[in-house]
């Protein structure tokens, strides 16, 4: 399941703007979910060889040509199934933790 989530997690950071990896990871952090580069970058190419992500290299004035990625229409679609799914397991799980016991 945490899978998932972080899935969702990156599409929904990438669908807003492209982002180099950096940019991801820092976004995760400010709202402390940690991911690491060795999760990262694994994920991020299951991502585009399923066709939910592309990328194009960029001049970077701090070193060599960095990698930018952004969604594709097939990538936003699977965005919105991800969240719709979000949405079902929230409310599922909300209704058992917060329903009062009938005894």
């Amino acid at each position: 399941m945490k899978k998932g989530v972080l899935e969702m997690c990156i599409l929904a950071i990438i669908s807003k703007e492209e982002v180099y990896t950096s940019d991801i990871i820092e976004r995760m952090k400010e709202v402390e979910l940690i991911v690491v580069e060795g999760t990262l970058y694994p994920m991020l190419s299951r991502l585009k060889s399923a066709g939910y992500l592309e990328y194009q290299w960029r001049e970077s004035s701090a070193g060599p040509p960095r990698k930018y990625y952004k969604m594709t229409e097939k990538g936003n679609d699977f965005l919105r199934e991800l969240e719709k799914s979000w949405s079902q397991l929230v409310g599922s799980v909300n209704d058992i933790v917060l329903k009062k016991s009938k005894s």
